[in-house]
C-alpha cells in the first residue's frame, strides 16, 4: 500500500500568471519553468522527466542568480 499524497499547504492559493504582464511580480524565468512543469502533465512520462530535468535546471540558476545580487 502506498503512503497518502499531502494535500496543498494551508493558507490562500498560489498566485495564477496572468500573462498579460498587467500585475505581475514574477520572474519571466520562473513563470516559464512553472509553465513547463504545467505542460510537462500531458506528456508520456518518459517526456516528463527531460522537461521537469530542465525546470529544475533553470530554477537552480535563477536562484543562484538571485543570491549573487
Amino acid at each position: 500500500m502506498s503512503a497518502p499524497r499531502p494535500g496543498p499547504p494551508p493558507g490562500p492559493p498560489p498566485r495564477q500568471w496572468s500573462g498579460d504582464g498587467s500585475e505581475d511580480a514574477g520572474h519571466p524565468a520562473v513563470d516559464a519553468a512553472v509553465r513547463a512543469i504545467a505542460n510537462a502533465a500531458a506528456l508520456a512520462p518518459a517526456d516528463q522527466i527531460a522537461q521537469y530535468e530542465a525546470a529544475y535546471q533553470t530554477l537552480r540558476e535563477t536562484l543562484a542568480t538571485i543570491d549573487q545580487a
